[in-house]
C-alpha cells in the first residue's frame, strides 16, 4: 500500500499569510521636521531590522504595493523581527524640508534621533541589524561607523560599490545639480526587464523625487567616501551585487576590491546574487536575496550572543573563484 502523501508543506504551513503582516505608517518629529516610515512590530523580536531605501524612492521600496510576496518588511516580520523602514531625510514627510538636510552630519543626526523615537519603549531583542540599498548605503555606512550605534549587530549593503560599471560610467559621470538623473539611468537600474514582475518595472508605484542631498552624496563616492566609511565599520558586513548590476562593477575582482576596504570588520561576506539587477528587493529574486540577508543577520545574532566568528574573515558567495587577498 502506497504511503499517504504528507500534506504539511511550506505552502500549507501555519505561517501567517504575508498579507497579514502589512506594516503601519509611522511619523515622528526631529527638530521640527517630520520623519515618516513603515513599521512592523514583533512583541518579543529576535532583533530589529532597520532598512534604508535607495534614491528616488521611499520606504515603500521594502513593501512594494501590490507585491506583498516581495516585501522584506513582511518576510522579516514573519520570521520574528521588528522591522523599521524610515524614509531617509529629504523623502516622505521630510521632503518639503530637503534643502535643510543636505549636510551629512545633519542627516545622520536626524536618522539616529528618528530611529530612537520610533523604537522607544519597544524591545530590540539582540540588537539592530542595518540594511541599505544603493544611495541609502551612504547614510547607512556613516551610521554604522558612528559610536552612537552601540547595539549594531551587522550591516547588509547592496546596489553600491567603489567603481562604476562600464555600461554606466559615461552616464553617471554627468550626475550633478542640473542633471540629478541623466538620460539612460532608468535603463541601467531597471533592465533587463525580465528580472522584474511587470508591475514593478520602472518603479512607478514606489517612485519619489530625489532631494539635493542625493547629488552631493554621490560626488567622489566610489573613489573617496566609500573607502573612508568602509574602513570605520567594526561589525560584520555582507555586500551584495546582482549579477546583472550595471551601475557598479560586479565581477569577482570588483567584489574582492570592495571587501578589502572593510579593514576593521570581523567578517565580510561578498555575495553575487544570480538573476538579479540593480533594484534587488523588487525583482523576481527578492525573496531569495532577503532570506540570504536574514540568514546573515542570524549569524550576527549568534556571534554577538555566544562568541565571535571563527571562520575566514572574508567569505565569497555566488562566484566562480574566491577573492584574492
Amino acid at each position: 500500500m502506497a504511503r499517504k502523501r504528507d500534506t504539511v508543506t511550506l505552502i500549507h504551513s501555519e505561517l501567517r499569510d504575508l498579507g497579514d503582516d502589512a506594516p503601519e505608517s509611522v511619523v515622528t518629529e526631529v527638530g521640527g521636521v517630520p520623519v515618516s516610515g513603515l513599521l512592523a512590530e514583533t512583541p518579543a523580536p529576535r532583533a530589529v531590522l532597520v532598512a534604508l531605501h535607495g534614491g528616488s524612492t521611499t520606504s515603500a521600496y521594502f513593501d512594494c504595493p501590490g507585491y506583498p510576496e516581495l516585501s522584506l518588511i513582511r518576510l522579516a516580520h514573519r520570521l520574528g523581527y521588528t522591522v523599521l523602514a524610515p524614509d531617509r531625510p529629504g523623502y516622505g514627510r521630510s521632503a518639503p524640508h530637503a534643502d535643510r538636510l543636505v549636510p551629512s552630519d545633519v542627516r545622520v543626526d536626524m536618522m539616529f534621533e528618528a530611529i530612537s523615537a520610533f523604537l522607544r519603549n519597544r524591545p530590540r531583542g539582540a540588537g539592530v541589524f542595518l540594511t541599505a540599498h544603493s544611495a541609502g548605503s551612504e547614510l547607512a555606512m556613516r551610521m554604522a561607523g558612528d559610536s552612537r550605534f552601540t547595539d549594531l549587530l551587522g550591516v547588509e549593503l547592496a546596489g553600491t560599490g567603489c567603481r562604476y560599471h562600464p555600461d554606466g560610467e559615461g552616464i553617471l559621470r554627468t550626475v550633478g545639480p542640473d542633471t540629478p538623473r541623466p538620460p539612460g539611468v532608468g535603463d541601467l537600474i531597471w533592465k533587463p526587464a525580465r528580472l522584474y514582475p511587470s508591475g514593478t518595472r520602472r518603479g512607478a508605484s514606489i517612485a519619489a523625487p530625489a532631494p539635493p542631498a542625493e547629488t552631493e552624496a554621490v560626488v567622489n563616492w566610489g573613489s573617496k567616501v566609500f573607502p573612508e566609511l568602509a574602513a570605520g565599520i567594526r561589525v560584520p558586513v555582507r555586500f551584495t551585487a546582482g549579477d546583472h548590476e550595471r551601475v557598479w562593477c560586479n565581477d569577482e575582482p570588483a567584489l574582492a576590491e570592495v571587501g578589502a576596504l572593510f579593514t576593521a570588520a570581523p567578517r565580510v561576506v561578498l555575495n553575487r546574487q544570480p538573476n538579479t539587477g540593480h533594484n534587488i528587493s523588487v525583482g523576481h529574486t527578492a525573496v531569495a536575496y532577503h532570506l540570504g540577508m536574514l540568514a546573515f543577520a542570524e549569524e550576527c545574532i549568534v556571534a554577538a550572543e555566544h562568541g565571535e566568528f571563527s571562520s575566514s574573515t572574508t567569505q565569497f558567495d555566488g562566484g566562480s573563484v574566491p577573492p584574492r587577498k
